[in-house]
């Protein structure tokens, strides 16, 4: 498999070094690449995707100065499996992530004292070596490759040096920011430089000296912000500006309703999240002034996009993903519908928003594409370059699937998902039975139509099905120990207890004395 990887590699680099070397035309097929990637960013926390409550002018501007994927999905409902997707251009079931790199799984999901039905699949804990990742594909083409921030797509062996970025400043193991969003950070691969700092802003700053620095080559930079997973976190003036703000807009007497398993959020007020998403923008327009101020706006790709839903239950309950149902970790549209900005300079469109479903699996063609890098399918077999489509042109239609064979943090179940058309079928593995809805008439996925279409279930599930055979997709099996009254037991103390302790905690959070700690998480530190 490795002399396989070698020659793929081998063959974009002659067949990239035979094009036409006149610099006007090589400036214009070797553009910079600028990807941006936020970490549970929901598909509607962006004012420009129709928040009324958080703040996000940067990222606004990338939206409305290139092309707007209204139905966009990530590769899956949580980061690693969705991540490895990006990086390699496959479905998760291909590749193996399908959870998140940590989570428990076979008998030892029993520690987690869930009391579940199945006992989850077990996955790969890190990007597999005999895989091409966007980063090698570019490297190997010319580029300068940059990556800042969170990886979690294995340890050592398996971090971004080991797949093709020349410089990783902040990416490591680790899922969430171990030492919060203030330094000091508790990151091996980030130095601390003064107390305090913010760690959004501190990626931005790095990726921007790295577009300094190398304003002059052909650089792939890939940003990938810790925020805006948990653990929530801004400053006291942030958390005052949009507590004021939520009192000005009318705070509602109840925030959350029961989904099947855990509490939802319903409500867009969390001043908390509100700080931290507006950093996050903040940080965004470090970078893009950066490249403004070094003259490389015209001849630079900007992508921006989420790698799940956004958390609606469990983790942080940070947020809400209204009108889609769920939210992270679910299999619903808010767990894997997402934000999904293209900026081409040099494209011109009548129209810039696209209706076409895409994935994240799509980005690495699309990429290579917009690059005039020759495409590698045997790579990227799951995704399609979107340049046609940016073009003003179509792609062939095709049947997107998912497959999380796994029990979700945030109330979402094993299951595996086939879209075809505006039709979404949603097979469950705890008792085989199947959810069937049409988007087109609803979004927020209240009606079931799968006993009203038998046959349109039959023929979805076993296109399914074949599928997940074709790919060696791994399943949840039986938990032979699985007991209901604990399981029934459980559920009574979430509904009882943690609903109405989640209430309090929201309307705590609006008063005018509430605060986290003595030093708001370390953000009013200093060094002595």
């Amino acid at each position: 498999m490795k002399n396989y990887k070698l020659l793929l590699i081998i063959l974009v680099v002659i067949t990239y070094s035979c094009k036409d070397k006149d610099e006007s035309v090589e400036q214009l097929r070797k553009p910079n690449v600028l990807f941006i990637l936020v970490d549970d960013l929901g598909l509607h926390d962006l004012s420009v995707t129709g928040s009324n409550f958080y703040e996000t002018p940067n990222v606004d501007k990338i939206a409305n100065s290139g092309f707007r994927f209204t139905q966009a999905y990530a590769g899956s409902r949580v980061c690693s499996p969705s991540r490895a997707s990006i990086m390699l251009g496959k479905a998760t079931a291909r590749h193996g992530i399908t959870d998140w790199i940590g989570a428990a799984s076979g008998e030892e999901w029993r520690t987690y004292n869930r009391h579940d039905k199945l006992l989850p699949a077990d996955y790969n804990h890190a990007l597999p070596a005999q895989d091409i990742t966007i980063a090698e594909a570019m490297k190997e083409a010319g580029y300068t490759t940059f990556f800042a921030g969170k990886w979690h797509l294995g340890s050592e062996g398996s971090s971004p040096e080991d797949h093709g970025f020349d410089i990783n400043k902040g990416g490591f193991d680790k899922g969430s920011p171990m030492g919060g969003y203030f330094s000091p950070f508790n990151n091996p691969k980030l130095e601390n430089h003064e107390n305090g700092e913010n760690l959004s802003l501190r990626l931005a700053n790095e990726t921007a000296s790295f577009l300094e620095q190398h304003k002059d080559t052909s650089f792939f930079a890939f940003l990938s912000f810790y925020a805006v997973h948990g653990p929530i976190q801004t400053t006291q003036q942030k958390w005052d500006k949009y507590k004021q703000k939520a009192e000005t807009q009318g705070i509602k007497d109840h925030g959350y309703e029961m989904e099947k398993v855990l509490p939802i959020r319903t409500v867009q007020d969390n001043p908390v999240y509100g700080g931290l998403v507006e950093t996050m923008d903040e940080a965004v327009g470090i970078v893009t002034s950066k490249l403004e101020e070094l003259g490389l706006t015209e001849n630079t790709i900007v992508i921006f996009t989420s790698d799940n839903g956004g958390v609606a239950s469990g983790d942080n309950y940070s947020t809400s993903n209204l009108p889609q149902r769920g939210g992270k970790g679910y299999q619903w549209e808010g767990g894997i519908r997402e934000p999904y900005f293209i900026k081409v300079p040099w494209l011109k469109a009548e129209i810039y928003d696209i209706n076409t479903p895409v994935t994240g699996m799509d980005l690495f063609p699309t990429i290579l594409d917009l690059a005039g890098i020759p495409l590698l399918p045997d790579q990227h077999m799951d995704g399609v370059s979107l340049l046609p489509l940016m073009d003003g042109k179509e792609i062939a239609e095709r049947t997107l699937y998912w497959h999380y064979p796994h029990y979700g943090n945030q109330g979402g179940e094993p299951s595996s998902i086939i879209r075809e058309g505006d039709w979404k079928l949603i097979h469950y593995w705890e008792d085989d039975r199947n959810e069937l809805y049409n988007l087109a008439n609803d979004v927020s996925e209240q009606e079931d139509l799968a006993t009203q279409n038998g046959e349109r279930v039959h023929t979805m599930e076993t296109k399914l099905f074949k599928w997940l055979e074709e790919v060696n997709a791994q399943f949840p099996i039986p938990d032979k120990e699985y007991d209901v009254v604990l399981d029934n037991a459980r559920d009574q103390k979430i509904r009882n207890e943690l609903l109405p302790n989640l209430e309090k905690q929201r309307m705590d959070m609006f008063k005018p004395d509430w605060q986290p700690n003595a030093d708001w998480w370390g953000s009013n530190l200093t060094i002595d």
